[in-house]
């Protein structure tokens, strides 16, 4: 069965900073391996367009420049935050406020985002809230273990459910 809109496909891949040659970012493997909900709107769509049309057992290998993957890192998500959000008791919570932390948060829509620490200041936290693979390209390689036909309650959640996948 071929790739395609509303296929759930299991997958190892190996992601590298730059080119094929390049430091090794995440590796998926067979006794863990990715299983998603092919164009659910879940993935990098340049991710999804490489993967398109192939089948079980097919390898892959593709570069991404830093525009087709996560896009360039902006100055616009570099802002600082008063303090006041990271107060426990009436003190900053400096177990948690530490330089080069990743730090969940929410942002205006309720969306689950993630901040890194930049500094702490007198006046404020400063926090970048760009993709931390902003600004990088991307090669991904690996496997195709398996494509199926989606169920109709995942494909109405927008999510793979069972083994490997998300469970209610």
């Amino acid at each position: 069965m071929k790739i395609g809109k509303n296929k759930v496909v299991t997958l190892t891949y190996t992601l590298r900073a730059d080119d094929a040659d390049g430091a090794i970012i995440q590796e998926v493997k067979e006794d863990k391996p990715f299983v998603h909900l092919f164009g659910a709107g879940n993935l990098l769509p340049a991710f999804e367009e490489n993967l398109n049309g192939l089948v079980g057992g097919d390898e892959f290998g593709f570069d991404l420049d830093s525009k087709s993957a996560y896009g360039e890192a902006t100055d616009e998500d570099i802002v600082k935050l008063d303090k006041s959000i990271f107060m426990n008791n009436g003190e900053l919570d400096k177990e948690l406020v530490q330089v080069g932390r990743y730090i969940p948060m929410q942002n205006d829509d309720g969306h689950l985002i993630e901040g890194k620490v930049l500094a702490v200041e007198q006046d404020g936290i400063v926090m970048d809230f760009n993709h931390p693979l902003a600004g990088k390209s991307l090669h991904f390689s690996g496997s195709i273990l398996e494509v199926r036909e989606a169920l109709d309650e995942e494909i109405t959640h927008g999510h793979v459910h069972g083994p490997e996948g998300h469970q209610h």
